[in-house]
């Protein structure tokens, strides 16, 4: 039996501990059929062969959606079979994280490949008035790929920046089709800054339905034209399972929301209104995780059925960590802090002309190393003028090759953390340090500080010199 570190070990283990766990879920799922899963194994490249045509890139990110919130990654109480599937098929990855703990800055990170601190927009944790935004000359993910030769369309939540100065088509998407702010009402479209918030390119667009609904179909649209063999990258961005805590269904408690913001006297009331303290639950939550399921899965049939499968990179993450209703276990910490809990994600990799399903790799990896990876798959450079802070994962899923060692950074304002190897360093909004043996202690309970304070200090060097290179935070 080959040699496994502790990381893959406990991939391992967790696979097998979901397949259990989704069996016994609930009395309601026990009275399904369930599906069982095959055991993964620990990743390994296929063998090289003729690279063929670029691939279609399609990347779907979840909102606030927790590290252990699907059930192939543990959640007990919540079906998720086409997302389970989509693991099945490709790399379902242990140790993937966001590039912040928040909505915005994450995006920042995704959509430029760098620190979210590296621009003035990545700063605000999150965006939240018309002044802030990604600089429309700043290269994308979606504008290098277009320069290369893509067609290139966002569906969904932006949340870097408002018109009239920030907007997905200013900054490389040929398509936009979805909300600028970071939250609204899923049905009368009401966002953050109280007013209607659903778009077609720079166009108020009128659909008062359940916001998932409304976006899936366009996404099905979307991958379903004929692309006359042009290669296209869909940024696909569900607000789901986001608060306001409503589901398809929901539209009498929508109503009550949506007519406390129509009476707000400010930003403030509104974004209360928005929050929905007073509402959700864990069972709430778990329906609109799975509603969630179930439109990625519309998109995947759509997909299948148009003959783009095999060479189509679908990457499936979330923003950031779970809060409130989340599953987490058995992480610490929630979204807003840089805790396990408030940014490990879900990830999960497919692309069936190149690599092999049922797979699991415990790697660690955040939300730049993405962007680095899709441009080279995608046969785009990067601007030298804007250097990546992520290192592509092209040579490691396709060739075998090892990734090069490197320290993966966070900074948030009441926040600090930096993880090399197992090894994570966190600094907590009382400004105290801790150090976490994570391959041991993924709970973040265990400080180890005190032990090994030469290793602390090494760490934490390396976290200010990365941060020195960063703008600093206003105010």
């Amino acid at each position: 039996m080959p040699e496994i570190s502790r990381r893959a070990f406990g991939g391992l283990v967790g696979g097998g501990a979901v397949t259990a766990v989704a069996a016994t879920a609930t009395p309601a799922a026990a009275a399904e059929p369930v599906e069982a899963a095959p055991a993964e194994r620990p990743f390994k490249a296929r063998r090289p062969g003729a690279s063929g045509r670029r691939p279609n890139i399609l990347v779907i990110l979840g909102d606030d959606l927790g590290w252990a919130d699907l059930s192939s990654y543990g959640a007990p109480h919540i079906r998720t079979p086409n997302l389970d599937r989509l693991a099945r098929q490709g790399v379902r990855f242990t140790n993937a994280y966001s590039g912040s703990a928040t909505c915005s800055p994450t995006r920042f990170s995704l959509y430029t490949g760098r620190y979210p601190g590296r621009t003035p927009g990545g700063l605000a944790e999150p965006i939240a008035n018309r002044a802030q935004g990604l600089d429309p000359n700043h290269p994308t993910l979606a504008s290098l790929l277009k320069k290369a030769g893509y067609a290139t369309a966002l569906i969904g939540k932006w949340h870097c920046g408002w018109l009239p100065d920030y907007s997905p088509t200013k900054s490389g998407w040929d398509e936009f089709f979805g909300n600028f702010g970071g939250v609204l009402e899923y049905f009368s479209k009401l966002g953050q800054l109280g007013t209607y918030d659903l778009y077609e390119g720079d166009a108020e667009y009128k659909d008062l339905r359940y916001y998932t609904t409304v976006l899936t179909e366009r996404a099905v649209e979307y991958v379903s034209r004929d692309h006359d063999d042009t290669p296209w990258l869909l940024n696909l961005n569900f607000t789901t399972p986001h608060w306001p805590w409503l589901a398809e269904g929901d539209e009498e408690t929508g109503a009550e929301i949506e007519a406390k913001i129509r009476a707000a006297k400010s930003q403030a009331e509104v974004s209360r209104a928005l929050n929905h303290y007073a509402g959700g639950s864990v069972e709430k939550y778990a329906q609109m995780v799975e509603s969630l399921d179930a439109a990625v899965g519309e998109v995947l049939d759509a997909l299948r059925r148009s003959g783009q499968e095999q060479n189509t990179v679908v990457l499936f993450a979330s923003d950031n960590g779970g809060e409130r209703y989340s599953y987490n276990w058995p992480l610490s910490g929630e979204k807003f802090v840089l805790l396990e809990g408030g940014i490990r994600v879900p990830s999960i990799l497919r692309w069936p002309a190149r690599i092999d399903g049922r797979q699991v790799s415990d790697e660690p990896v955040f939300s730049p190393d993405w962007t680095a990876t899709l441009l080279e798959l995608g046969g785009a450079r990067p601007d030298p003028a804007y250097p990546l802070d992520g290192a592509s994962l092209a040579g490691y899923l396709l060739r075998g090759a090892e990734l090069p060692e490197r320290d993966l950074f966070w900074r948030v304002r009441a926040n600090r953390a930096l993880r090399r190897g197992d090894w994570k360093y966190y600094r907590d909004e009382k400004g105290t340090d801790h150090l976490y043996d994570l391959g041991a202690d993924q709970r973040e309970q265990a400080d180890l500080a005190p032990d090994k304070p030469e290793l602390l200090t090494e760490l934490k060097a390396s976290w200010e010199r990365i941060a020195s290179g960063l703008l600093p935070y206003p105010g």
